[in-house]
């Protein structure tokens, strides 16, 4: 491997038919890097989507080669860096055209004053800038640099030209700077990078639709440090809340308390009990064309919760239950032209009390997963789903990551809308 002239190959791994990988997986991207000292983090966003299984080629200006090596992209991309469009040894320079081709998306992170100014003015003088003019699928610029360079109106117009042009804007962070000045233009986390581009390249199927999710465990106090409640880690019912956001929907999520990042761009609404979901479901619901219950709600609570703690006194306490109300039914009662899907966990005779569960509460699916295997269930970042439709229909999918799950189910449910009265 080296760095220079861009070569003859294109891109591997474009098979885009396994169902069982992320938004990302078999991707071509195409990741811009410009001359700043965040160009450490563009090491950083690189790794991530490989390890999501896109394909990448990296360009680097001849600046951004200062700050990072380009054998560090080399290795981790494990393709040929891109620095020039010629070197003495290859007069053919057209890659560029083939890159830009077969490329699923493009992301210039850091993208530098100077880098933003030409592509806003089509000008093509390094192998960055020319890539670009060939450029015909999602694209999106993360502007990095001083904050007076970045608010200053020569370049608040290019960006705004950009945005025009169809590109996607990632504003940048605030926060001190390398060069000591504190205001906008951080690069974002990778992370927040790697998320919002799994966004635009996402279809749109879901726009202009509310979508309620809840999600997580919920809570039932004994007296006040003790409560009744679940192993739920909330990671499914994020994951439909996050793919939901990505295909264009408004999205509410009604989450217990866990322990994650909430989605970006999703209105969280958090609750501890069932009385708390309950009365933000209901709140959401007629303005909801799509409600997903994933939460795994306490079906009991102590019929009394005690003011203080309870000693420790006694060898045997007995303690009294009641039942919780039934968010789900009472939702599937209610509902009027909208799709409603329900989960189920459970450990024995699952496509029994699935279906049982899908003709009582008025369901137009539910997936359903039996809880024990490490793979699948509360804390696994994988499942094992079996979905049940109203129709009778049955469809039992593979051990699939979450966030996979959580798009096939939105596919379901993206048919089930279509075919519905929902508005």
């Amino acid at each position: 491997m080296h760095s220079g002239a861009c070569n003859n190959a294109v891109f591997e791994n474009s098979d885009l038919s396994d169902m069982n990988k992320n938004v990302l997986y078999a991707k071509n991207i195409v990741l811009g890097v410009c001359g700043g000292i965040a160009a450490y983090k563009s090491v950083e966003l690189l790794r991530r989507l490989v390890k999501l299984g896109a394909s990448v080629r990296v360009i680097m200006t001849r600046s951004a080669t200062r700050f990072v090596s380009p054998m560090t992209f080399e290795v981790l991309s494990e393709n040929q860096v891109c620095v020039d469009l010629f070197d003495a040894k290859d007069d053919a320079a057209i890659r560029h055209i083939a890159w830009a081709a077969a490329a699923h998306g493009v992301i210039i992170a850091p993208a530098t004053a100077n880098m933003v100014s030409k592509l806003a003015h089509g000008i093509a003088d390094d192998a960055l800038s020319t890539f670009m003019l060939a450029v015909i699928c999602p694209v999106m610029i993360c502007p990095s640099m001083n904050s007076n360079m970045f608010e200053h109106p020569a370049h608040r117009r290019n960006l705004k030209q950009l945005e025009a042009d169809g590109c996607h804007i990632l504003a940048p962070g605030e926060g001190s700077l390398a060069c000591g000045t504190v205001g906008p233009g951080r690069l974002p986390e990778p992370a927040a990078i790697v998320d919002r581009l799994a966004s635009f390249l996402t279809p749109d199927d879901l726009a202009g639709k509310n979508v309620l999710v809840t999600a997580g465990p919920t809570r039932e106090a004994i007296d006040p440090v003790r409560f009744i409640s679940n192993p739920s880690s909330g990671k499914m019912g994020y994951a439909i809340a996050r793919a939901a956001e990505y295909r264009g929907a408004r999205v509410t999520l009604v989450t217990g308390p866990v322990c994650l990042d909430p989605p970006q761009n999703v209105e969280v609404v958090p609750v501890v009990t069932v009385d708390d979901m309950a009365a933000a479901v209901f709140a959401r619901f007629e303005q909801s064309h799509v409600v997903v219950k994933v939460a795994a709600v306490s079906d009991y609570r102590p019929v009394k919760t005690e003011a203080h703690k309870i000693k420790k006194r006694q060898d045997r306490m007995q303690l009294t239950l009641e039942r919780t109300p039934d968010i789900l039914k009472t939702v599937g009662q209610r509902k009027n032209g909208q799709i409603v899907v329900g989960f189920a966990a459970e450990t024995r005779n699952m496509e029994t009390h699935a279906r049982q569960k899908l003709e009582e509460k008025h369901l137009d699916m539910i997936a359903a997963n039996l809880i024990g295997p490490p793979d699948s269930g509360f804390a696994s970042d994988t499942n094992r789903m079996t979905l049940f439709f109203a129709d009778g229909r049955k469809e039992t999918l593979d051990v699939m990551d979450k966030d996979a799950v959580a798009h096939l189910i939105l596919d379901r449910v993206a048919e089930l809308v279509k075919q519905s009265a929902v508005p």
